[in-house]
């Protein structure tokens, strides 16, 4: 099977991100070459002279266009791509020296029209990134249902690592204008297509996640917010543990309210969950401290998250609003 391989990278205002991008990708190995779209949505501090930089080592074209979100810039790049797989990436991702070899592979022997990959901790993020890494896809946490989940019946690629065909972008469009939550959507509507989605397990990028706590949990919260949305868009897709995070989070609360009562044994169960995770992600990044922070990021994911989730429900499916002009944060407009 001939495919020839386009990388398709939106960026905003990441200049450094894409400079250790690129740096990963020049270690790639992998020919025939591939190519890089780079498409800057609308950035007031641009990456044009660090793209210029690499132009020499590396098969790169570089398009700045007005700011209409993180989707449509990729519905951009995938029409100016000379390929006919496109690999989408977060610009705050680094690559492996095996990514391209890995998916090739996958690919020759198991071929699907969209694919997502696993993320990771590089041994250089810090330590609050390493414990936001754990959070995001530890099985205690999440079930690692992000890149880490065999079963590819129930896989949703995320954009931050994900493969799609120019075939399959071109029956679809692309993905919508709803950010978070423009990747499942995608997900979804190919499915109904009929076209056949996979998770390849060693396709792994290192995701760095320049945030802090505070974007943290609004990021999370913008994920809670979607999932009712996409579940009203695509009937039949909504899942009972959707409601894990809130319902874990009206939990803890209530167990730390009657303690005053004398029941103490469903605070314990918490404590003990959470000296689970402590545990397990001390002992992954030989690191205490990472075990602590970790049981702080789980607990901003599952009230942020939940918090969201439960709002949008009571907006979306209770009081049947509008989700563009009840949360007009979560959609951007072309211009």
């Amino acid at each position: 099977m001939n495919l020839e391989y386009s990388f398709v990278i939106p960026i905003y205002n990441r200049p450094e991100e894409v400079r250790e991008l690129l740096e990963s990708m020049l270690k790639v190995q992998f020919t025939p070459e591939y190519e890089i779209v780079i498409v800057e949505d609308g950035s007031s501090v641009p990456s044009k002279e660090i793209v210029e930089e690499f132009q020499e080592k590396l098969n790169i074209s570089y398009y700045f266009k007005k700011n209409s979100g993180p989707g449509d810039s990729r519905n951009f790049g995938m029409r100016k791509a000379k390929g006919n797989y496109f690999l989408i990436l977060d610009s705050d991702v680094l690559l492996p020296e095996n990514y391209l070899q890995e998916i090739d592979a996958f690919l020759q022997q198991n071929y699907c029209d969209c694919f997502g990959g696993p993320d990771a901790a590089h041994p250089s993020f810090s330590k609050t990134q390493k414990a936001i890494d754990y959070a995001m896809t530890s099985f205690f946490t999440t079930g690692g249902i992000r890149g880490k989940k065999s079963s590819v019946n129930a896989f949703q690629p995320r954009s931050f690592n994900m493969g799609i065909s120019k075939k399959a972008f071109e029956a679809c469009g692309g993905f919508g204008q709803i950010h978070p939550g423009e990747d499942p959507d995608l997900s979804l509507r190919l499915k109904k297509l009929g076209f056949r989605l996979c998770l390849i397990p060693k396709a792994v990028v290192f995701h760095k996640r320049r945030i802090d706590w505070s974007k943290f949990y609004y990021q999370v919260k913008k994920f809670g917010m979607v999932r009712p949305i996409l579940n009203k868009w695509h009937p039949g897709t909504g899942k009972i543990t959707y409601w894990f995070p809130g319902v874990f989070s009206l939990g803890l609360l209530m167990s730390i309210l009657i303690l005053k009562l004398g029941i103490w044994w469903l605070f314990v169960l918490y404590v003990l969950y959470f000296m689970l995770i402590a545990t397990d992600a001390a002992l992954r990044n030989k690191s205490i401290e990472i075990g602590f922070l970790a049981v702080y990021a789980a607990l901003v994911q599952f009230f942020g998250y939940g918090y969201g989730f439960i709002k949008s429900i009571w907006y979306i499916q209770i009081l049947k609003k509008d989700p563009e002009h009840q949360f007009p944060n979560l959609f951007f407009k072309n211009v």
